[in-house]
């Protein structure tokens, strides 16, 4: 397994539409993996492949697992990791019912947003075996996989507000990308 560096915005290839995957084969396994590490490294709960420059209908995500090397010595250090893989995620119905979360993304660094989706979607996919599988998934999970098959879209979070507030912080991540372009010697 290996980190995979993880695209930020403003980048031409987070706004492309991804293609579907004919089949799982060990190299897309191989992919799957690498996406887990990066994402639990980052620290995050779901990842598209757009994101780490792999413009493929794959997502992975982990909404159980959260790194608690911040809290109080009595706690576990990390909860048990519950990772899912999805290939070619397709949202087959949702509910008319909305839930609203705070949402943020690997690729807006920073950035956070209150986001309405609706708070339950029927999804059928490919797991990381290649079979075929489909379920309803509600609440944050529901609204994690929403969010990672937009990146599929080329959609992101932010697309959701208002120009101004989308503005701003293209704005922002512009200019804290040309600061770490810079050198210093």
């Amino acid at each position: 397994m290996a980190l995979r560096e993880i695209l930020t915005e403003p980048n031409k290839l987070l706004r492309e539409k991804s293609l579907a995957v004919e089949g799982v084969d060990e190299d897309l396994q191989k992919l799957m993996n690498d996406m887990l590490e990066t994402m639990y490294a980052a620290p995050g709960i779901g990842l598209a492949a757009i994101q780490v420059g792999v413009p493929k209908r794959v997502i992975v995500l982990d909404i159980r697992w959260r790194d608690k090397s911040e809290s109080t010595s009595d706690e576990k250090q990390v909860e048990r990791k519950n990772p899912m893989c999805f290939v070619n995620p397709e949202i087959i119905a949702k509910s008319t019912n909305n839930s609203i979360y705070e949402e943020g993304c690997l690729s807006v660094p920073g950035q956070f947003a209150e986001i309405a989706r609706p708070d339950k979607c029927h999804v059928k996919y490919l797991d990381y075996y290649g079979q075929p599988k489909e379920f309803v998934a509600e609440g944050m999970l529901a609204t994690c996989i929403q969010h990672e098959i937009d990146h599929l879209e080329g959609i992101l979070f932010i697309d959701y507000l208002s120009k101004l507030k989308k503005s701003m912080i293209v704005k922002k991540l512009t200019k804290q990308k040309e600061q770490l372009d810079r050198i210093v010697i």
